[in-house]
């Protein structure tokens, strides 16, 4: 008998298998959120040790997973299909470069899925991940909904998480969001943040202990996070691979959480057409609401320059082509 006729269907294939593949596969071991895992890798090999030496962890673990290495056919009867693949930026190459090298190869994975007659949900974390997002829809056909990127769900995290520093408040009890473009236009709308149900404007106003100008620090340190951490070690990966577990749940789960996703745009925001980090509600069937925040005109002129950026820079590598 199939090992997976003792479990609910729970497959997750990882499509690459470096740093923030792996990083992601270990929290799903640790948190056991699926029953099944295979990893898919052009380097056959690697994926085969990867999975071997997850394997020997599973002793320890909560509950039984099965977690195999293998190739695109295993996507066909998974719930979901997480793409990590991407290649480095060399010295010398220019961004658009990296973009459409990277471009060309998620054009490849997604040919290979949509070839195994996938039905699921795709998330995608490799970066440039608004565009990279975009550009796996496009190719796959499938609709909207079912094809999430990463977006800003870090941002969000390390805001709430450096807020909670500020306030001295637990992050869980910070409800805000950063929106827009994962890179450099993101940016905060502090309209709409809170801590617990005050806003933090308000709190800012009331107590003479904390400064706007800190929360523009706090904004600051949000942008560019990645970059520290780049400089320090090299790359990120713990976050985003956590940021995927949770995104996880909230399909597998059918949770109906709101999440910070990269998600395509129908005329909310004033915007259509493009892939941009906004709030939605995730469940079983993907992206099952945009949820469109109010948020101020000068905020509104942040994110409409934020989705001219990726715009051009998708416009960009569809002209290379």
């Amino acid at each position: 008998m199939n090992i997976r006729e003792f479990y609910d269907k729970r497959k997750v294939a990882v499509v690459g298998t470096g740093m923030v593949g792996m990083s992601y596969a270990y929290a799903m071991l640790n948190q056991g959120v699926c029953d099944e895992m295979v990893l898919i890798d052009l380097n056959r090999e690697r994926a085969e040790g990867e999975a071997m030496d997850l394997n020997h962890g599973l002793p320890f673990a909560s509950n039984r997973m099965r977690i195999t290495a293998g190739g695109y056919e295993e996507c066909s009867d998974a719930d979901i299909i997480v793409i990590c693949a991407g290649v480095a930026q060399k010295d010398g190459e220019t961004r658009l470069d990296l973009l459409q090298r990277n471009a060309k190869v998620l054009e490849s994975v997604t040919k290979s899925i949509t070839d195994s007659g996938f039905s699921g949900i795709v998330v995608v974390a490799t970066n440039p991940v608004d565009i990279m997002t975009r550009v796996v829809q496009e190719c796959s056909g499938f609709e909207p909904k079912r094809v999430i990127g990463t977006g800003t769900i870090l941002d969000t995290a390390r805001l709430r998480y450096m807020a909670g520093e500020y306030f001295s408040v637990d992050p869980r009890n910070i409800h805000g969001y950063v929106i827009g473009e994962h890179g450099d236009s993101e940016f905060v709308p502090w309209s709409q943040a809170l801590l617990s149900t005050k806003r933090i404007l308000d709190i800012i106003n009331e107590h003479p202990q904390y400064h706007l100008e800190e929360l523009e620090k706090i904004s600051e340190q949000v942008r560019t996070s990645a970059y520290t951490i780049i400089k320090a070690k090299n790359a990120t990966y713990y976050g985003i691979g956590m940021s995927l577990v949770r995104l996880t749940k909230a399909v597998l789960g059918n949770e109906n959480s709101v999440l910070t996703v990269s998600a395509k745009l129908n005329g909310e925001y004033g915007q259509s057409g493009v892939y941009v980090g906004v709030p939605c509600i995730i469940g079983r069937n993907g992206i099952e609401d945009i949820l469109e925040i109010e948020i101020t005109e000068n905020e509104k002129a942040k994110f409409e320059a934020s989705c001219l950026t990726l715009r051009q820079s998708f416009d960009e590598i569809k002209n290379k082509d």
